[in-house]
């Protein structure tokens, strides 16, 4: 199927993702909360577009969650959608006022310096509620943290904002997460993350630490059953196993 994407003929599937269409086809959709490893967030409605569909019928949609149909005709950038983006980004700029990285870049390329609504939030907040971290803990299984709260007081938590005993310090939510706002720190001998401290477990071949015990005795229980699984890191499981 063939669509057009800002005046350029890119070849799509149908049911593919617009978002996946575009970057397969060199176009850049601006997005915070897309992970391809965990898609259907749309949550930060960065990625919004204008389509064009045939009649001339025009219309606003996520591009990470719309999948396509028919061949359309797709703006990225038209006056409309800048003006949509500017204010979700000033919006969440004002949600999450340390959030380097992304945000920054974006505000920045489309000259949002924010519209100092004064939420109440914390000064030194990075999380815009993408919800990436809660869906990694999900599909992990451990259910370890959930989105809490509601309207200005919404955030990311373990229950009661209590250390999880469903956490196994795997930090999987810290690694999903644009803005860096999960804390998340670790030495050669443990992992401090959600208000708990985790031993870390050195790989058999090249010694540096890969894993939290607990995060080994559930991949035991759930996933894994080789000692030769459990006992190297990634990196050396490959050779590992050439050996044997």
């Amino acid at each position: 199927m063939k669509i057009t994407i800002d005046g350029k003929t890119c070849e799509a599937e149908a049911g593919q993702f617009l978002m996946e269409a575009a970057r397969q086809n060199g176009i850049e959709i601006p997005s915070l909360c897309h992970h391809g490893a965990l898609p259907g967030q749309a949550c930060c409605r960065l990625c919004i577009v204008e389509i064009e569909a045939a009649g001339g019928r025009r219309s606003v949609v996520v591009s990470c969650v719309y999948p396509i149909k028919e061949s359309i005709s797709v703006h990225t950038r038209s006056e409309k959608i800048t003006r949509l983006r500017m204010g979700i980004l000033a919006l969440l700029k004002e949600r999450a006022p340390e959030f380097q990285g992304p945000l920054a870049a974006y505000c920045s390329e489309y000259g949002v310096s924010g519209q100092g609504l004064r939420f109440n939030v914390k000064k030194d907040e990075k999380c815009i509620l993408c919800g990436l971290c809660v869906k990694a803990c999900d599909e992990m299984g451990t259910f370890a943290i959930q989105t809490v709260m509601r309207g200005i007081q919404k955030q990311v938590s373990p229950p009661f904002d209590e250390p999880s005993s469903a956490c196994i310090g795997c930090a999987a939510c810290a690694r999903v997460c644009p803005a860096e706002a999960v804390e998340c720190s670790s030495d050669d001998k443990e992992r401090k993350i959600w208000g708990k401290a985790f031993s870390l477990v050195k790989c058999g071949s090249c010694g540096k630490p890969y894993a939290t015990e607990d995060e080994l005795k559930w991949l035991k229980q759930r996933l894994l059953d080789t000692e030769l699984n459990l006992a190297y890191c990634p990196k050396c499981r490959g050779r590992q196993a050439v050996r044997l």
